[in-house]
């Protein structure tokens, strides 16, 4: 296998992996294509290629990452194209965003909580309304963490 061969076979492997967890399989095949490319930013026309896909087919892809935070629209001098890129802060961008998702998942289970006399059916709902206390205060630390570490990876590298 060339190493070319190896990259997109790489790249579907992980689009695959995304669709199994629940992402569109377009969007999923698209933010593989962002990853795994070593250009600056990418345009539909570009993502279309590498995929082997028409330019519409794309736009979709697009427009959900983009809501994702994991990629934004970028300006670039002399081009009439729309050019997108990985956010550098993609991740945690995510996650935040996810975080809203599990704020309101919260908010559901206390109000089963207290909707539910004791019991079996009380029991879970106590059980996930603490886990989810427990991620939301733990999570903070977490990222704060790994941008801290990343930062000190990425001055490590700058080095000579």
């Amino acid at each position: 296998m060339t190493g070319e061969t190896e990259r997109r076979e790489a790249a579907e492997q992980l689009a695959l992996t995304l669709v199994g967890a629940g992402m569109q399989r377009m969007g999923a095949r698209a933010l593989a294509a962002f990853l795994f490319s070593d250009k600056d930013s990418l345009t539909a026309g570009d993502l279309a290629d590498e995929l082997g896909v028409s330019a519409g087919s794309v736009s979709g892809a697009i427009k959900m990452i983009v809501q994702m935070g994991l990629i934004e629209r970028i300006y670039v001098a002399g081009s009439r194209r729309e050019h997108f890129r990985m956010r550098d802060n993609a991740w945690t961008t995510l996650y935040s965003r996810q975080h809203s998702v599990v704020d309101d998942v919260l908010s559901a289970v206390e109000r089963g909580v207290d909707a539910v006399e004791s019991g079996p059916a009380h029991d879970r709902l106590v059980d996930m309304r603490d886990f989810y206390t427990f991620l939301l205060s733990e999570a903070p630390a977490l990222v704060e963490r790994f941008e801290r570490l990343r930062a000190e990876q990425r001055r490590g590298e700058s080095r000579p």
